[in-house]
Parts: structure tokens; sequence; C-alpha cells
């Protein structure tokens, strides 16, 4: 196994790495819309999936992987009437290419924000 660590995305917030690669294969652990520095991006969902994506590619890229090696894709949503404005901006991310994906609704997500995502990728 190899811990996959960038200065590109957010650290973690506790006792987990940024992802891990067994064989082929990366697992990131869910991200969420800080930025790099720690800073929780203010504004809609859609403002936060955006930069959700960009640590999601920070920690993909470290990982020897990409957003088109994606397999599988876990998105965290606090509220589902909000579904169609974050489809918006996946569907940014991933127009040609669709990794398969779940969509749960939960509760609470950690720093109160409105979407987390994480993803398995093939490592090139």
């Amino acid at each position: 196994m190899k811990t996959v660590q960038t200065s590109n995305a957010p650290a973690a917030i506790g006792p987990y790495s940024q992802g891990i690669v067994v064989n082929n294969l990366f697992y990131s652990s869910g991200q969420i819309p800080l930025t790099p520095e720690g800073v929780m991006v203010e504004g809609d969902i859609q403002a936060q999936t955006h930069q959700v994506f960009k640590n999601l590619k920070a920690v993909l890229e470290a990982a020897g992987a990409s957003l088109e090696t994606v397999v599988k894709a876990t998105v965290f949503i606090k509220n589902m009437d909000e579904f169609a404005q974050l489809n918006e901006v996946y569907g940014e991310y991933f127009s040609a290419h669709k990794p398969a994906r779940s969509t749960v609704e939960v509760a609470r997500l950690p720093k109160d924000a409105l979407v987390e995502i994480e993803v398995v990728a093939l490592v090139k």
C-alpha cells in the first residue's frame, strides 16, 4: 500500500490519509469543499462542488490517476433538493467518461459542508 499526500488539496482533518493506492487502484478519502489552505468555500452547492472536484483532481494526480480513470464515485449530499444543481457541476467533470456512482443524502457532513465526494480510480 502507498499513502497519497499532496499539498494541492486540504490536509486530512483527522487520523486518515488523503488516499491510498493498492496495486493499481486508488481509493480517495472523502473530499469536502476546503481549499488546500484549509478554508471552507462559502457559497451554494455548485460553488462547493467545484472545490470538491479541484481537491479530487489534486489527489488523483498525486496518485497517478485522473478523473478519466475513476471507476466509482460516491457522493454525499446534505439536501437532495439540491441534486440537480450538484449534477450540473458533476456533469462538467464527468461528461464523456461516466463512472459508476452512488448518491446519498446525509444529515450532516464535516465542517457543515453541503457535499462530499470520494472516488475509486485506476492508477495509470
